[in-house]
């Protein structure tokens, strides 16, 4: 349907397990057989989006407001942007339809009580939301001369007050 796409594991991180396929490849039955039979854990299937060859964005949430983002350039030859396999990070602002998807996402994130997500843009498109330990903060940090852990800390404080009916400190 897509023609070129991207396959890796739901639950990997780091830019391990990506593989781009266009649909000359004949690889794609063997990689279902390893992931399928290997890892024995989901797979994500996604279009291809050229975009990425300029770079994604990781974008932090805090208790669902944008906080910051970062863009991930992939090196050359490469599909995988991530900083852990050869990405290179650049400064970066928000663009109004990442804002949008922010604003559309956010009060979710918020409600189920997610305080710390990274969320992954490519062109226009939201390609993953990272809750486990979302990496950027230290590249966000030092481009925007802010400190986002506060941020998280105190989002943190905040929610903890709020279920024990105290006012924050």
């Amino acid at each position: 349907r897509h023609g070129d796409i991207i396959v890796k594991p739901l639950f990997g991180n780091g830019g391990a397990g990506v593989f781009h396929l266009t649909p000359e490849d004949e690889n794609l039955n063997a990689l279902l057989e390893m992931f399928t039979g290997l890892y024995r854990e989901p797979i994500v299937v996604q279009r291809y989006l050229p975009e990425i060859r300029g770079g994604d964005k990781r974008i932090i949430l805090i208790d669902g407001e944008a906080a910051g983002g970062v863009l991930r350039v992939p090196p050359k030859g490469e599909a995988r942007a991530n900083l852990h396999v050869g990405g290179r990070a650049e400064k970066t602002e928000l663009t109004p339809r990442e804002r949008d998807i922010c604003e559309a996402l956010g009060p979710t994130l918020a409600e189920q009580g997610l305080v710390f997500v990274g969320i992954d843009v490519i062109g226009d498109y939201l390609t993953e939301i990272n809750v486990t330990s979302p990496t950027g903060i230290q590249e966000i940090n030092r481009f925007d001369g802010v400190k986002l852990e506060a941020g998280i800390w105190d989002a943190v404080e905040r929610r903890v007050h709020e279920l024990h009916n105290q006012p924050p400190v």
